[in-house]
């Protein structure tokens, strides 16, 4: 399957509540990495937004390590 069939899956498990906290935040780091995150419906550009201003990912998608220390969900 393409990586954009993936992703969609991803987003589907995603908002049925079926991924834990880090493939979570991998959905988010690539919705960020890709735009994507801007051009869905605004959960999506929040919950990006929110990750980023809390330091839990950077502007470019990449997750940091602060990730490890908080329970983000």
């Amino acid at each position: 399957m393409s990586r954009m069939g993936d992703l969609v899956i991803d987003m589907i498990s995603y908002e049925s509540g079926e991924l834990d906290s880090d493939d979570s935040m991998d959905l988010f780091a690539t919705l960020i990495k890709t735009g994507m995150a801007w051009t869905l419906q605004g959960h999506y550009g929040r919950t990006a937004r929110a990750l980023i201003d809390r330091g839990l990912i950077d502007e470019d998608g990449d997750i940091t390590p602060l990730v490890l220390e908080v329970d983000w969900l």
